[in-house]
């Protein structure tokens, strides 16, 4: 009888931490959550696929880029923690590495930090081009022109769930040369951006840029007009 037991309570113990590795798993999306501030409302918003982490601030009105910080994240019981590869407030804050207790509850992810904050999943559905991408060169008369997404100089865009972002950084310096993001839709060979934040012009947020699209295995070849209205035709891999 008392073996018996033994074997039910260790049975159920195994069932509980297996039901709780489970729970505790991120699910991948997007997640907002808006702060109340004496300088208005700060709109949050993080990314969350597989292994990689996002997360920008901005307000919406008037418009004006915050920050942003991303990297690879791993979680172990109910703490993430993300080894950051940019952070547009690193020369202040010297922050490379980030450590956050979380909860799931109701669907809604809460980073339990020094201000818990609800963030609420987007209902926006996958896409063809969700991923991580790097720019890895451009077309031009004289031809394609490759560049080696090895170096630490990166340009990312992480497109998850309807949203996109561009990130423009140095892995080992941790210098910051820009981004923005918003909303997009990719159908029938056309991609649009909606800007909702952009670090370098906030005058550009409500724009609309449209572009034409084609995958070619694990590129995806970018054409149009830049922000400015420039002629470009990109090439981007998706990130191993």
């Amino acid at each position: 009888m008392k073996l018996t037991k033994i074997s039910v309570s260790i049975g159920l113990i195994l069932f509980l931490s297996f039901f709780y590795k489970i729970t505790a798993q991120i699910p991948a999306n997007v997640y907002h959550f808006e702060e109340k501030s004496k300088d208005g409302t700060l709109h949050h918003e993080l990314k969350l696929d597989a292994d990689y982490y996002v997360h920008t601030i901005y307000k919406e009105s008037p418009a004006e880029f915050i920050k942003t910080m991303g990297g690879y994240y791993t979680t172990s019981g109910n703490n993430l923690k993300v080894d950051l590869e940019f952070n547009s407030n690193h020369k202040e804050d010297k922050i490379t590495s980030i450590n956050v207790p979380y909860k799931l509850q109701k669907g809604n992810l809460i980073l339990e930090g020094v201000m818990p904050m609800t963030f609420t999943p987007t209902t926006l559905g996958t896409q063809d081009l969700d991923g991580k991408w790097l720019m890895t060169g451009r077309v031009t008369d004289q031809g394609e022109q490759r560049r080696d997404t090895s170096r630490p100089r990166k340009t990312m865009k992480y497109l998850l769930n309807g949203h996109f972002q561009w990130i423009a950084y140095n892995t080992e310096t941790f210098e910051f040369f820009g981004s923005g993001g918003g909303t997009y839709d990719a159908t029938n060979g056309k991609y649009t951006e909606n800007i909702a934040y952009f670090s370098r012009d906030n005058s550009r947020v409500g724009a609309a840029l449209s572009f034409d699209y084609k995958l070619n295995g694990k590129d995806w070849h970018h054409t149009g007009k830049s922000s400015k209205g420039d002629p470009l035709n990109e090439i981007w891999s998706i990130r191993e």
